[in-house]
């Protein structure tokens, strides 16, 4: 498929996922949280916001519970300039997780409460994705919104035939969440078929490592060790690209975490049978890593939008609105565009 990129006639992405309540209190334990510090958060939705915030025109699809808190939630993103007229409301529980922050070398642990949601009763024909798509230009995905149960992933597969059949270009996050896949499906199968369908996909390091059965690579912490592994990461995409032939675009960012508040950050791109590269980015102090690859698949999703052939400025862009999220507290990205592109300028973040 030929990605349908262009933004001159104000065509919209259209992102569906499972929006959460997320339960943070920093340096507290699960058992003892403040229920008081709770966002709304979720990949997708961390996702329509980010773009929100970038200046593009973009739709969430989900089901919500009815009552309050289902249009407390809608409330939040379309404060964000989020459009929310295709959300499905029914049921009466909205997804929760809980987090507890890492520090020092402890690393965050998160708990999930996404059983018997208003969204993991989705069923197919409950979105007309006809209307839902009839004007994008974009549809985005990831692998959360097919692990919560068999019925919500049935939605996402029809949702995947409909943009077929409009021509919408599909983007893909793999999200391998191992935790959330309770129903019975076999997440690696289920994932490989999404895959299939997609235009762009996006995954980390560990998701490309599952999803292929490879041996990681060295962890890179310098601009040395990218240059001295990039060969091993050509074998990855190399064999994605036999399994997965209608995807010309492939993703991989690479996070090493040397403390809680201490990560490395890069990325890969694969596009036009060449491998393109950004620097190692060094990210003192993190102040909250949560939906820093949400971050990535929004600035990629709008660099592709707004420079669809120009790969190199594609994947710098992506992982500087990356590294910018670190920076901001919460599951949202409210980096703009302007600060994406000072970063890029002023650090001298172009590769050379």
């Amino acid at each position: 498929m030929v990605l349908n990129m262009e933004m001159n006639n104000n065509k919209k992405v259209v992102t569906f996922g499972e929006l959460m309540l997320r339960m943070p209190k920093a340096g507290m334990k699960v058992s003892d949280l403040d229920l008081t510090q709770a966002k709304f958060g979720g990949s997708e939705a961390n996702v329509a916001v980010s773009l929100a915030t970038l200046g593009d025109r973009v739709a969430y699809v989900t089901r919500l519970p009815e009552g309050n808190v289902g249009q407390a939630a809608a409330n939040r993103l379309q404060s964000f300039g989020v459009e929310t007229d295709m959300i499905h409301y029914h049921g009466n529980k909205i997804g929760s997780y809980y987090l507890q922050e890492g520090a020092s070398r402890q690393k965050a642990q998160t708990v999930y409460d996404r059983d018997n949601t208003a969204y993991s009763t989705l069923s197919p024909r409950d979105i007309d994705w006809y209307e839902a798509l009839k004007d994008a230009s974009v549809l985005h995905a990831s692998g959360i919104t097919a692990a919560i149960s068999q019925s919500a992933a049935d939605t996402v597969f029809e949702a995947l035939d409909v943009a077929d059949e409009l021509g919408v270009t599909v983007s893909f996050d793999i999200n391998y969440r191992k935790g959330l896949w309770k129903y019975g499906a076999d997440p690696h199968a289920t994932l490989v078929r999404m895959m299939q369908r997609a235009d762009v996909m996006f995954g980390d390091a560990l998701e490309y490592e599952y999803i292929t059965n490879r041996e990681p690579v060295a962890h890179l912490l310098n601009d040395e060790d990218l240059q001295d592994h990039l060969d091993e990461y050509q074998k990855w995409v190399d064999e994605l690209h036999d399994l997965c032939p209608r995807c010309a675009h492939m993703i991989i960012g690479i996070r090493n975490q040397i403390a809680s508040d201490h990560h490395t950050l890069t990325a890969l791109m694969y596009a036009d049978k060449k491998m393109y590269h950004t620097v190692v980015h060094d990210i003192h102090p993190v102040l909250d890593p949560v939906g820093v690859g949400d971050a990535f698949a929004a600035g990629s999703i709008h660099a592709a939008l707004h420079f669809p052939d120009d790969a190199q400025r594609w994947v710098n862009y992506s992982l500087a609105a990356a590294t910018l999220k670190n920076r901001v507290k919460g599951d949202f990205n409210l980096t703009t565009d302007e600060e994406i592109q000072d970063l890029l300028v002023h650090n001298k973040y172009l590769i050379k």
